[in-house]
């Protein structure tokens, strides 16, 4: 899967991008129809530690499927991100199921006669 990554007011390292493509590329298998993924790094200006936000946005066909999180380090802030996008994935796959079964029992129902 093709995801770019975005950091916003800061550089990200190479170590930090391969760990984040490595949890990304995970994702799919869960579902292989994700088309790609954008990812946001943001630092906040708090003084708190937790301020490092992670953001995902999946691509997938009819749909997209986002997530954020703030933690203290990014590869947290990514763990997390990517535990609910997989939670995500999931529920929208039982939902693509239960219509997929419900409309193939609409098609093999027989019509009945207003007689």
């Amino acid at each position: 899967m093709k995801i770019t990554v975005q950091s916003i007011h800061f550089t990200a390292d190479q170590k930090l991008l391969n760990f984040i493509q490595k949890k990304v590329d995970k994702l799919e298998t869960f579902y292989d129809h994700i088309i790609s993924g954008e990812v946001y790094l943001k630092l906040e200006n708090v003084k708190d530690e937790a301020n490092k936000i992670a953001e995902i946005k999946l691509l997938i066909p009819g749909s997209q499927i986002f997530a954020k999180e703030k933690c203290k380090t990014f590869e947290e802030a990514t763990d997390a991100v990517v535990e609910s996008l997989r939670l995500q994935i999931e529920k929208y796959k039982t939902k693509k199921s239960i219509a997929a079964e419900a409309a193939k029992k609409a098609v093999l129902l027989p019509a009945e006669d207003d007689f």
